[in-house]
């Protein structure tokens, strides 16, 4: 199987770019792949600073809808490789830079948040359709980024938030022009690189250390809705109303 990523490695700088057509949505074993790469990296020598983006219409759709609505029993595994992925993010022992553009949606919520600075492009949207796809998850990193608030307005309503609002509220480090994503990116990437690879790790550890609770631990805990949630049938109708591509009907409610 074809990865749905590629990874390069120049002047300490580890670009890994996410490619699955058509909305970047990554299946289980898509997910503990891209969680292996962001884990190896992380352990080689040379790589200073990571810097992930993606190639298509969006960052990323989160996970592969499609392939749940036709194996529910795969959320253990989707799960996993979710917790895994953010975990690699957030725990890496190296700073992570995400260039967002076009729809960032769960999963690709959950790589964001989890990320140490985030660049967006001009036309990024940033929100979580959990409840209409008949889970849970993407809270806690959804948090990392906005105020508790906002969070809950866009999860409960399923509203994206665009671009220039994320940088109003800080969750954004800089907007681009799509056009300029990879470069601003790369600009602070090299900024970063150029500096004691030491120093930076210990600068990662100890910001890590500081946080207002463990981001892990909170993800896990969302992570037990979501098992709870696919128990219930409208779960299962939200899944099959997105593929059939229809608006989803509840018991009950016309």
């Amino acid at each position: 199987m074809t990865a749905p990523f590629s990874t390069t490695l120049t002047d300490g700088i580890a670009e890994l770019v996410i490619d699955r057509p058509p909305v970047n949505a990554l299946d289980a074993a898509g997910w503990h792949a891209l969680a292996d790469e962001i884990e190896r990296i992380g352990r080689d020598p040379a790589a200073r600073v990571i810097v992930i983006r993606a190639e298509g219409r969006g960052f990323c759709a989160g996970v592969d809808i499609k392939e749940l609505d036709k194996h529910p029993e795969k959320i253990v595994s989707v799960n996993a490789g979710n917790y895994r992925t953010f975990k690699a993010v957030h725990r890496n022992p190296l700073p992570v830079i995400v260039a967002v553009h076009g729809f960032v949606l769960g999963g690709g919520i959950g790589i964001t948040g989890a990320a140490d600075i985030v660049v967006a492009s001009e036309d990024a949207s940033f929100g979580v359709p959990e409840v209409d796809r008949g889970a849970m998850g993407g809270g806690a990193h959804l948090q990392r980024l906005f105020p508790v608030q906002k969070v809950r307005m866009m999860y409960f309503t399923g509203e994206p938030i665009g671009a220039a609002e994320a940088y109003r509220l800080g969750a954004v480090e800089r907007v681009v022009p799509r056009e300029e994503l990879r470069d601003a990116a790369l600009a602070i990437a090299r900024t970063i690189a150029a500096k004691s690879t030491a120093m930076i790790r210990l600068a990662k550890e100890s910001l890590n250390g500081i946080e207002d609770g463990n981001l892990e631990d909170k993800y896990r805990w969302e992570q037990g809705f979501t098992l709870q949630a696919y128990s219930e049938k409208d779960s299962a109708e939200t899944r099959r109303a997105f593929v059939e591509k229809r608006a989803a009907r509840f018991e009950g409610k016309t």
